[in-house]
């Protein structure tokens, strides 16, 4: 079959009332030429990553649904989490996975952007792969100040929003909407309850302080675990490995005296990435996907 498939991945700023994550998330499920894959909510970040598959109309069609859902279900007025926020949908990006190109995810973010603001009068930016302007490329960038801020940022010259008007939506903010790679979101869980060493050491391996090229990183209280987190987007798994920041982690929290109690994956991962790491762990020579007993029986 030569059916296009694309993958999107929308963030909604609501990890804690499960019965609005399920409203949500009913968007995406018994449509067809659409399969949900997995959601995920955090009540510390308070945010729902939900992954998706499909068709590009189709997926369009289910998520546009969702922001709609999201927008009469959250009111950032009255919301406080750990991640940051703009939105109720915050963002919603897209990667190309089989039979379609990155100009096509393009043309697709653009679509979901223009209905978003038409059905909604919600303001959208396009980041990424999509931006129009190298100032958007970068998804922090766009969301810096946060929903509060992006009531005054929104009406400067530069921050006038890809489609919507230059006004925020007064209960659901701003949506970001853009094309990348598969990115793998990752939390290295510390035993400390300081926030300073948790945001050393991802300043330690940030791109942006000079760490790891292809890694965003922060540091992040969890007061009801009395631990922090250091909290990253790799986004090149090919280019800077699980494992690599994994002990690069490990080794500075040492400096301070903490331990890494431990690590998790929001969302899904590519099984190349576990592939590497695997590899690295054991010392497996000439290991490959093809080794895998699941990828034969697919085949």
């Amino acid at each position: 079959m030569n059916s296009k498939i694309v993958e999107c991945v929308p963030n909604f700023s609501e990890g804690r009332d499960l019965d609005k994550i399920e409203k949500i998330v009913d968007s995406f499920r018994g449509k067809n030429n659409i399969k949900l894959l997995n959601y995920e909510a955090d009540k510390d970040y308070n945010r729902v990553v939900v992954t998706v598959i499909g068709e590009p109309n189709a997926v369009k069609d289910a998520v546009i649904k969702a922001v709609g859902v999201a927008s009469e279900l959250i009111d950032l007025n009255n919301h406080e989490g750990q991640h940051s926020r703009m939105g109720s949908t915050d963002v919603i990006p897209l990667i190309p996975i089989k039979n379609i190109t990155t100009k096509e995810c393009i043309a697709l973010a653009n679509e979901i952007g223009q209905e978003i603001a038409k059905n909604y009068n919600i303001p959208v930016f396009l980041y990424e792969e999509a931006a129009n302007n190298l100032d958007r490329k970068n998804l922090a960038h766009i969301r810096k100040g946060q929903f509060e801020g992006m009531k005054t940022k929104i009406k400067e010259d530069n921050w006038k929003p890809d489609y919507g008007e230059n006004k925020i939506h007064r209960t659901a903010g701003v949506t970001a909407v853009g094309v990348r790679k598969p990115l793998i979101a990752y939390n290295i869980n510390l035993d400390t309850d300081d926030i300073n060493i948790a945001n050393k050491i991802a300043k330690c391996i940030r791109h942006s302080n000079g760490g790891f090229r292809y890694i965003k990183a922060g540091g992040i209280k969890i007061e009801e675990k009395g631990i922090t987190q250091v909290t990253m987007n790799i986004t090149d798994y090919t280019k800077t490995s699980i494992y690599r920041v994994f002990e690069t982690v490990k080794m500075e929290a040492r400096r301070y005296g903490v331990n890494v109690l431990g690590s998790e994956i929001v969302g899904l991962v590519p099984m190349e990435a576990l592939i590497d790491s695997a590899t690295y762990y054991l010392g497996l020579n000439d290991f490959s996907v093809e080794k895998i007993l699941e990828t034969n029986l697919i085949e």
